[in-house]
C-alpha cells in the first residue's frame, strides 16, 4: 500500500499502538478492575483498532483495506464512548480521560487521511 512494505511502518497503526497501551494503563488502575465488562469492552475496541489496520494492510488490495481502516476509525469512537462510561463511573479521572480521548482523536484522524489518500492511490 503505497510506499509502505510492513503495516508496523504505517503511522495510523503506530498512533493505534499508543492508543493500546494508554487504554492498558487505565484498565489496569484498581477502580476499573471492578467493572470486568467495561474493562474487556474498551480493551478489545482499542486492539480492534490497531488489529484492523493490521489485517486490512494484509489483503493486499486497496478496497478491503479501506473497509478495514473504518472498521479501525469506529473502534477508536468505541473507545472514546467507553471513556466517558469509565468517567462517569468514577474509574478515571478527567485528565486521564482527556489524554486518551484525545489520542483516540488522533488516531481516527490518521485513519481518515489513510482512506482517504488510499482512495485517491490509482494502484490496486
Amino acid at each position: 500500500m503505497g510506499n509502505y512494505k510492513k503495516f508496523e511502518e504505517l503511522p495510523c497503526w503506530q498512533k493505534t499502538r499508543e492508543l493500546c497501551h494508554a487504554v492498558s494503563k487505565l484498565i489496569n488502575k484498581a477502580k476499573f478492575q471492578k467493572d470486568s465488562n467495561l474493562n474487556g469492552q474498551i480493551w478489545k475496541a482499542a486492539g480492534s483498532a490497531m488489529d484492523n489496520i493490521a489485517e486490512g494492510f494484509d489483503d493486499g488490495s486497496s478496497r478491503e483495506f479501506i473497509r478495514f481502516l473504518g472498521y479501525s476509525q469506529r473502534s477508536c469512537g468505541e473507545v472514546q464512548s467507553q471513556l466517558y462510561r469509565a468517567l462517569d463511573c468514577g474509574y478515571i479521572n478527567n485528565p486521564e480521560f482527556n489524554i486518551v480521548y484525545d489520542l483516540a482523536s488522533e488516531c481516527r484522524k490518521q485513519i481518515k487521511g489513510f482512506r482517504k489518500y488510499l482512495r485517491n492511490y490509482k494502484k490496486d
